[in-house]
């Protein structure tokens, strides 16, 4: 449960990161009629690619402290310390953090390319 809760801090930060980034995205790109600057833009997209950045981070070590506690727990069974067979239901703070990660890096890409659903 601390492992979901880490990772659920990590998406919280993200979440704020990218959706910030893209609000003031939005808001120079469409609500100004004047173009908006490229240092602005750039502040935006950093913002963004600051969220996922620190995203793929926090899945990663997600990932890699769930397979530690399942190589421990294996260590346990084979010791005879605990008896138990049950295995680590999949996270579903994982899921969630995978979702937002895509989500992200479609927001970087629109912002960027101006393709999709979030471009101009």
């Amino acid at each position: 449960m601390s492992a979901d809760r880490t990772l659920m801090s990590v998406i919280r930060t993200s979440l704020s990161l990218i959706s910030f980034g893209f609000t003031i995205y939005q808001f120079l790109t469409k609500a100004t009629a004047e173009q908006a600057t490229r240092g602005t833009v750039r502040f935006a997209v950093v913002l963004v690619a600051l969220g996922v950045v620190m995203l793929v981070f926090g899945i990663m070590y997600h990932v890699v402290f769930m397979k530690g506690l399942r190589l421990e727990r294996h260590q346990l069974r084979a010791e005879g310390l605990i008896h138990g067979t049950s295995v680590y239901p999949p996270s579903m703070t994982l899921i969630t953090a995978v979702i937002l990660l895509v989500i992200g890096l479609a927001a970087i890409v629109g912002m960027t390319v101006d393709v999709g659903p979030f471009g101009r």
